[in-house]
């Protein structure tokens, strides 16, 4: 049986909101996996630079870039898309954030991607649903070597109403769900990575405090073991190399996370 992964993040989920969000199933859920309440993201915690350092496993200083504003790096360094193409892996991607799509260098890199521009349809429908079925139909269809789910919603509310706020919390309880549902579908080759990007406090996030700096981190699947809290200094710059260990391929020498499998 061939590895594959699905990487599901929460735009803006702090960890604190998991016990009180009204999704009592899913603090257990996340216990029962490899987990981390006090992982730390990059600085600043702001989305584009936190997703640039998960994807490309450098702090913000390496990659450049600071702000929501996309700008290329002077010294390149190969992202989880590009490294994984280059082993003739097949990718795909489900967003709701446009400006996601600098994540990777060359279109050809991405087998299939999807994105419902958030800011446009968000009060039509919650799109971390949207975006949830889609991602499940084509996982069951054509079973890529990495998908990478992006749920948004809890950010607009954090941003709107306030981190920790009811209608915050109510938006973190349906991103919950969306991810049980979708793990409870997928096929047994499947192993599953759950996080954010960053936290949140007031309705706002950037600074280097801890609500806004630490996010939750948990692993499913055969390399990780069950109900057991991830040891030592755990990093969003960590995911990448996971990602690579669980799939057999080598990571870009520059990459300055390691693998989560047997902290």
């Amino acid at each position: 049986m061939c590895n594959k992964v699905l990487l599901i993040l929460v735009d803006g989920m702090r960890p604190d909101s998991i016990p009180v969000c009204g999704n009592d199933r899913y603090q257990r859920f996340f216990e029962s996996g490899n987990y981390s309440y006090s992982a730390q993201t990059t600085d600043p915690p702001v989305t584009l630079p936190c997703h640039m350092s998960l994807f490309h496993s450098v702090p913000t200083e390496r990659h450049g870039v600071s702000t929501n504003t996309f700008v290329p790096m002077n010294h390149p360094v190969n992202g989880l898309f590009e490294v994984l193409a280059q082993a003739n892996k097949v990718n795909a991607i489900f967003y709701s954030w446009q400006q996601l799509r600098d994540l990777y260098a060359s279109r050809n890199t991405v087998a299939f991607s999807w994105m419902m521009n958030l800011h446009n349809y968000w009060k039509e429908r919650n799109l971390d649903e949207a975006a949830t079925e889609a991602c499940e139909e084509y996982l069951l269809n054509f079973r890529p070597d990495f998908c990478f789910l992006y749920l948004g919603m809890t950010d607009e509310y954090g941003h709107k109403y306030g981190w920790m706020s009811p209608e915050y919390l109510d938006c973190v309880k349906t991103a919950t769900e969306c991810i049980e549902h979708i793990v409870s579908v997928l096929p047994r080759e499947y192993s599953v990575i759950i996080t954010a990007d960053h936290g949140g406090h007031d309705r706002n996030h950037g600074d280097n405090v801890p609500e806004d700096m630490t996010i939750p981190m948990c692993c499913f699947g055969p390399m990780f073991e069950k109900g057991k809290e991830l040891k030592g200094r755990v990093s969003i710059l960590d995911i990448a190399p996971t990602v690579t260990e669980i799939l057999g391929v080598e990571p870009d020498p520059e990459w300055e996370g390691r693998s989560l499998i047997g902290r």
